[in-house]
């Protein structure tokens, strides 16, 4: 008889998870309390627009051909990609922007016309980038965080200088303009940490962005979702929607299923992908591992004020993606981080999926995706949401010279008081915890659990941490420490 793992959530960790566990020969159910599967990265369509709720940029695209591989299958075997050219928009201030090129060679040559010499110190960095790249996700990016030892190999030791310094550092110590430099410290938001604050070892994410380049499924992010269910499907995967968990079910220490919308399932193990601190309040509070405290001391990724626009008409002076870095980084930083309050003049990020697909929104309008990083846990009002919607909107205005006010047709919020109600986040977080040195690799909250047998935990709290790739790869990692674990059951009845 084939065992059992009931997954909690239907993010792309659980999904990736799942996969892995059918394909080992488990009975895989995976419930999700919302009603579509994808977690944050869920779509909704409205007025004849469709609109990715959650994830927009898809980096790494080696990544997820390795997912998909480990099936015998591609990506292009559920999903179009199209590599963006250029990648993307970065508006500065006085009005000025620069487009960031798809291909290596232009992007030397933009360096260089901006910053005599730039061209070949960029190189040198691209190069130990490179080598980053490699070493990571060849070797430590699929390691289960156990151990110190993990991170001990003979690329670290060669360069474990770069765990002690800091992004901001390396970046600074070659580039003086201060348009370079915000284009090189960009990356490590996807990490959820500030620059100062990132091991300089993550300038692999600078490879991902300028070498590997910036990649668009047709159709949007949630093509991803629905590629990863079709496989899932076609391995066995049984996918379950508006199931609410009630608690996990426990006898003594031990895992033996959990409760959906108040009908108990029994399952040999449990794995969730859901928020970890939430999670483990669906446990008896002696078998939790984290303690409140453990939680209020870490550095958590920001949460997001993040609007969904349909506009009557066509954009101009904008490309798929716009960084609109007009303002000061360090002090909308400060008010995530340092001194957590509602950011005085935020940096802000804007999507237009529409100019690449016009599957997304009715002919002649256009699609779009506001996001502001915000501290987590801050009070989040529909008064708060639209005075930074004007806000944003003005700059959007100003930098692209036309007027947009007028032409909304459609529009929706989402911040943190919905994070916290959709996908029971703590504090309101939308990427997770931050990968800072302290946080990284066996310093983040463990996949297995040491209270509760047979209970397993995947997503971006756990290794390697916050993004899409990140959670494909975490749903791996979970996955075989599950298939061990079980067979290490199996040893021991038959002894």
């Amino acid at each position: 008889m084939k065992k059992s793992i009931s997954i909690i959530g239907s993010g792309f960790s659980s999904l990736s998870a799942a996969c892995y566990l059918a394909n080992a020969g488990y009975e895989v159910n995976v419930y999700e309390k919302n009603a579509h599967l994808g977690g944050r990265a869920r779509s909704f369509e409205q007025e004849g627009f469709t609109f990715d709720m959650g994830p927009s940029w898809y980096w790494m695209p080696d990544i997820f051909e390795r997912f998909f591989a480990d099936f015998g299958k591609t990506p292009s075997d559920y999903y179009e990609l199209v590599k963006l050219s250029p990648a993307y928009r970065v508006f500065f201030e006085k009005k000025e922007h620069l487009d960031i090129p798809s291909s290596i060679e232009e992007i030397y040559a933009l360096f260089e016309s901006i910053e005599t010499g730039s061209a070949a110190k960029l190189q040198k960095f691209i190069e130990s980038a490179g080598f980053n790249y490699k070493a990571s996700m060849d070797e430590l990016v699929y390691r289960p965080g156990n151990s110190i030892l993990e991170l001990v190999t003979p690329d670290t030791i060669s360069r474990v200088n770069q765990f002690f310094s800091t992004i901001r550092a390396s970046v600074r110590k070659q580039f003086k303009n201060p348009k370079l430099i915000q284009i090189l410290e960009f990356p490590v938001l996807f990490l959820g940490a500030k620059p100062e604050n990132t091991p300089a070892f993550y300038n692999f994410m600078n490879y991902a962005d300028l070498v590997l380049g910036t990649w668009y499924p047709k159709g949007g992010m949630y093509k991803i979702v629905e590629g990863m269910v079709s496989l899932g499907k076609e391995l066995g995967v049984n996918y379950h929607v508006n199931s609410s968990i009630g608690r996990i079910v426990t006898s003594g220490n031990v895992a033996k299923g959990i409760e959906v919308n108040g009908k108990i399932i029994h399952s040999d193990m449990v794995l969730s992908g859901a928020d970890y601190h939430h999670t483990e309040t669906l446990l008896p509070k002696n078998l939790r591992m984290y303690s409140p405290t453990y939680w209020e001391n870490r550095t958590f990724a920001p949460s997001a004020l993040i609007f969904y626009v349909g506009f009557n008409k066509k954009v101009d002076s904008v490309m798929h993606h716009n960084l609109f870095f007009d303002q000061d980084f360090d002090q909308h930083a400060l008010q995530i981080y340092d001194k957590p309050e509602w950011p005085d003049n935020p940096l802000f990020y804007t999507c237009f999926p529409s100019l690449t697909d016009d599957s997304v929104a009715p002919e002649g309008k256009e699609n779009a995706f506001f996001l502001i990083p915000l501290a987590p846990g801050i009070k989040d009002s529909e008064a708060q949401r639209e005075k930074y919607f004007e806000m944003v909107m003005d700059r959007l205005e100003e930098h692209t010279d036309q007027s947009l006010k007028d032409h909304v047709m459609f529009k929706k919020s989402y911040c943190v008081n919905d994070f916290k109600a959709d996908y029971n986040s703590y504090k309101g977080n939308a990427y997770g915890m931050a990968n800072t040195l302290r946080q990284t690799a066996f310093l983040r909250p463990k996949i297995k659990s040491k209270k509760v047998e047979n209970l397993f935990f995947t997503g971006q709290l756990t290794v390697p941490g916050p993004g899409v790739p990140p959670a494909l790869i975490s749903g791996k990692i979970s996955s075989e420490m599950i298939s061990k674990h079980l067979l290490k059951q199996i040893d021991h009845a038959v002894i």
